[in-house]
């Protein structure tokens, strides 16, 4: 039996739903032996867009230091960085 609808786009599809919604897993395991509890992990997790998670009130202090150092600044074009950085991976212009 063939998969109904596209496929390719699927992968691309979900992970655009992810970042867009989020995704919050939660899991808790403990290990007993005979009865008694030994070691208890209680695991959460936290996937999504930076945009999501600021609407939701996660790392907005991150994200608003990051902005004040400058860390997430774009670099103008023909900045002698940026040009360096085109060289050492061949994508310099070539006249």
């Amino acid at each position: 039996m063939e998969p109904i609808g596209k496929s390719h786009g699927a992968l691309v599809d979900l992970l655009d739903r992810v970042l867009d919604k989020g995704l919050v897993i939660q899991a808790d395991l403990i290990i007993s032996v005979a009865g008694v509890p030994l070691i208890g992990v209680n695991l959460r997790a936290a996937l999504a867009g930076i945009e999501t998670m600021r609407e939701y009130g996660m790392m907005r202090e991150w994200d608003e230091s990051i902005r004040a150092e400058g860390g997430m600044r774009p670099v103008p074009p023909g900045s002698p960085r940026l040009d360096e950085a085109a060289k050492a991976v061949g994508l310099a212009e070539r006249a």
